[in-house]
Protein backbone atom coordinates (compact mmCIF):
# COMPACT_ATOMS: atom_id res chain seq x y z
CA UNK A 1 0.00 0.00 0.00
CA UNK A 2 1.85 3.60 -0.91
CA UNK A 3 0.03 7.01 -0.79
CA UNK A 4 1.55 10.09 -2.54
CA UNK A 5 0.97 13.38 -1.32
CA UNK A 6 1.29 17.10 -3.03
CA UNK A 7 1.26 20.45 -2.04
CA UNK A 8 -0.95 22.22 -4.24
CA UNK A 9 -0.82 25.62 -3.27
CA UNK A 10 1.27 28.41 -1.02
CA UNK A 11 -1.43 27.32 1.94
CA UNK A 12 -1.92 23.67 3.44
CA UNK A 13 -3.67 22.19 1.02
CA UNK A 14 -2.34 19.06 0.01
CA UNK A 15 -3.79 16.32 -2.71
CA UNK A 16 -3.11 13.07 -1.61
CA UNK A 17 -3.47 10.06 -3.82
CA UNK A 18 -3.25 6.39 -3.90
CA UNK A 19 -1.52 4.11 -6.24
CA UNK A 20 -5.24 3.74 -8.63
CA UNK A 21 -5.29 7.41 -8.58
CA UNK A 22 -7.90 8.03 -5.92
CA UNK A 23 -7.15 11.44 -4.19
CA UNK A 24 -8.39 13.35 -1.30
CA UNK A 25 -7.58 16.92 -0.57
CA UNK A 26 -6.22 17.30 2.74
CA UNK A 27 -6.25 20.54 5.13
CA UNK A 28 -5.34 22.47 7.88
CA UNK A 29 -8.80 22.94 10.03
CA UNK A 30 -6.97 25.29 12.59
CA UNK A 31 -5.09 27.78 10.46
CA UNK A 32 -5.78 31.40 11.22
CA UNK A 33 -6.35 32.80 7.94
CA UNK A 34 -8.12 31.64 4.36
CA UNK A 35 -10.89 29.21 3.72
CA UNK A 36 -10.59 25.65 4.68
CA UNK A 37 -10.47 23.64 1.41
CA UNK A 38 -10.32 20.59 2.25
CA UNK A 39 -10.07 17.30 4.84
CA UNK A 40 -8.36 17.45 8.18
CA UNK A 41 -6.18 14.44 8.80
CA UNK A 42 -8.06 13.84 12.48
CA UNK A 43 -11.38 14.28 9.94
CA UNK A 44 -9.83 11.64 8.02
CA UNK A 45 -9.08 9.10 10.75
CA UNK A 46 -12.58 9.10 11.79
CA UNK A 47 -13.84 8.94 7.74
CA UNK A 48 -11.13 5.60 8.11
CA UNK A 49 -12.43 4.43 10.87
CA UNK A 50 -15.73 4.96 9.62
CA UNK A 51 -15.44 3.47 6.13
CA UNK A 52 -13.18 0.25 7.45
CA UNK A 53 -16.11 -0.84 9.82
CA UNK A 54 -18.57 -0.05 7.43
CA UNK A 55 -16.97 -3.12 5.31
CA UNK A 56 -16.69 -5.18 8.05
CA UNK A 57 -20.56 -5.16 9.14
CA UNK A 58 -21.69 -5.57 5.98
CA UNK A 59 -19.27 -8.53 4.64
CA UNK A 60 -20.31 -10.06 8.12
CA UNK A 61 -23.85 -9.71 7.33
CA UNK A 62 -23.75 -10.79 4.10
CA UNK A 63 -21.94 -13.61 4.93
CA UNK A 64 -25.06 -14.37 6.50
CA UNK A 65 -27.23 -13.26 3.71
CA UNK A 66 -28.23 -10.46 4.91
CA UNK A 67 -27.64 -7.35 2.89
CA UNK A 68 -28.72 -4.11 4.49
CA UNK A 69 -30.77 -1.73 2.69
CA UNK A 70 -29.12 1.25 4.29
CA UNK A 71 -26.09 1.74 6.64
CA UNK A 72 -25.21 5.27 7.91
CA UNK A 73 -23.06 6.03 10.32
CA UNK A 74 -22.08 9.38 12.68
CA UNK A 75 -18.93 9.24 14.19
CA UNK A 76 -17.61 11.80 16.58
CA UNK A 77 -13.99 12.32 18.08
CA UNK A 78 -13.05 13.57 21.36
CA UNK A 79 -9.95 14.93 21.29
CA UNK A 80 -7.65 16.34 24.11
CA UNK A 81 -7.70 20.04 23.33
CA UNK A 82 -4.67 22.01 24.37
CA UNK A 83 -2.75 19.05 24.41
CA UNK A 84 -0.04 18.48 21.79
CA UNK A 85 -0.45 15.99 20.21
CA UNK A 86 -4.36 16.81 20.13
CA UNK A 87 -5.32 12.90 20.36
CA UNK A 88 -8.25 10.94 20.20
CA UNK A 89 -9.61 9.86 23.86
CA UNK A 90 -13.15 8.77 22.95
CA UNK A 91 -14.91 7.65 19.71
CA UNK A 92 -18.08 7.65 19.70
CA UNK A 93 -19.98 5.87 16.52
CA UNK A 94 -23.84 5.42 16.23
CA UNK A 95 -24.60 2.81 13.50
CA UNK A 96 -27.92 3.62 11.75
CA UNK A 97 -28.80 0.11 9.69
CA UNK A 98 -32.22 -0.43 7.53
CA UNK A 99 -33.30 -3.91 6.53
CA UNK A 100 -36.03 -6.11 7.84
CA UNK A 101 -34.08 -9.55 7.84
CA UNK A 102 -31.68 -8.13 10.50
CA UNK A 103 -32.23 -8.98 13.62
CA UNK A 104 -30.42 -6.69 16.59
CA UNK A 105 -28.25 -9.79 17.19
CA UNK A 106 -27.02 -9.87 14.47
CA UNK A 107 -26.28 -6.18 14.04
CA UNK A 108 -24.49 -6.05 17.64
CA UNK A 109 -22.16 -9.33 16.99
CA UNK A 110 -21.22 -7.36 13.02
CA UNK A 111 -20.20 -4.28 15.02
CA UNK A 112 -18.71 -5.99 18.14
CA UNK A 113 -16.32 -8.22 15.49
CA UNK A 114 -16.23 -5.05 13.51
CA UNK A 115 -14.48 -2.75 16.33
CA UNK A 116 -12.85 -5.66 18.49
CA UNK A 117 -11.55 -8.20 15.92
CA UNK A 118 -11.51 -6.69 11.93
CA UNK A 119 -11.80 -3.52 11.59
CA UNK A 120 -7.84 -2.66 11.14
CA UNK A 121 -8.45 1.47 12.06
CA UNK A 122 -9.88 1.04 14.81
CA UNK A 123 -7.05 -1.74 15.89
CA UNK A 124 -4.92 0.54 15.35
CA UNK A 125 -5.92 3.33 17.51
CA UNK A 126 -7.95 1.50 20.31
CA UNK A 127 -5.01 1.82 22.40
CA UNK A 128 -4.79 5.51 22.87
CA UNK A 129 -9.01 6.23 21.94
CA UNK A 130 -11.84 4.30 23.90
CA UNK A 131 -14.20 3.36 20.99
CA UNK A 132 -17.75 3.51 22.27
CA UNK A 133 -20.85 2.41 19.76
CA UNK A 134 -24.38 2.17 19.44
CA UNK A 135 -26.63 1.20 17.10
CA UNK A 136 -29.80 2.32 15.53
CA UNK A 137 -31.76 -0.23 14.07
CA UNK A 138 -34.75 0.56 11.70
CA UNK A 139 -35.06 3.52 13.77
CA UNK A 140 -34.76 1.97 17.00
CA UNK A 141 -32.14 1.74 19.67
CA UNK A 142 -30.90 -1.43 20.19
Amino acid sequence: MKVNLERINKDYLFEVRNEAGRSVILDNKSKDEGVVAGISPMELVLMGVAGCSSIDIVAILGKQKINPDALRMEVHGLRNEGEVPALFHTIEITIHLEGDDISPEKATRAAKLSYEKYCSVSKMIDSVADIQFKIILNGKAI
